[in-house]
């Protein structure tokens, strides 16, 4: 259990390089005007990622599995959560009109908690021995 909670702390590090990444292309690309909140959202989610995966790949979770084998996993992973994500940018900001800020707080923790289990449970889960 101690070593649950610190690849979670671990995790929420990582989390939140990527997600001050995230978070810088998104409002300066809404606030320029140069996109709207959904693709600048997606943009940022995208920058993110790719901060995300060699982190997480080599602090948090401390990972053998070949790159190969864990980036069309983690690819899938952070898939479902672009959709999440952007699925919640359109309907809570821009169909109910919540501050596209407070919706991308709330789609963070969401994505966060999705992807620490299905990241630390299989992207990056030790290889099978092939025998």
């Amino acid at each position: 259990m101690q070593h649950l909670a610190k690849q979670f702390r671990i995790y929420v590090l990582v989390g939140l390089a990527a997600t001050a990444v995230h978070y810088a292309i998104l409002i300066g690309l809404k606030e320029s005007g140069l996109l709207s909140s959904v693709p600048a959202t997606l943009a940022g989610y995208l920058a993110g990622g790719v901060i995300s995966y060699r982190l997480n790949r080599s602090h948090a979770f401390e990972s053998d599995r070949p790159h190969h084998e864990a980036l069309w996993r983690f690819v899938l992973v952070a898939f479902v959560g672009f959709i999440v994500t952007g699925v919640l940018m359109a309907l809570l900001h821009e169909h109910w009109g919540l501050h596209y800020v407070l919706v991308q707080v709330f789609a963070t923790g969401t994505v966060m908690i999705w992807s620490f289990a299905a990241n630390k449970f299989w992207t990056f889960q030790p290889a099978r021995d092939k025998d």
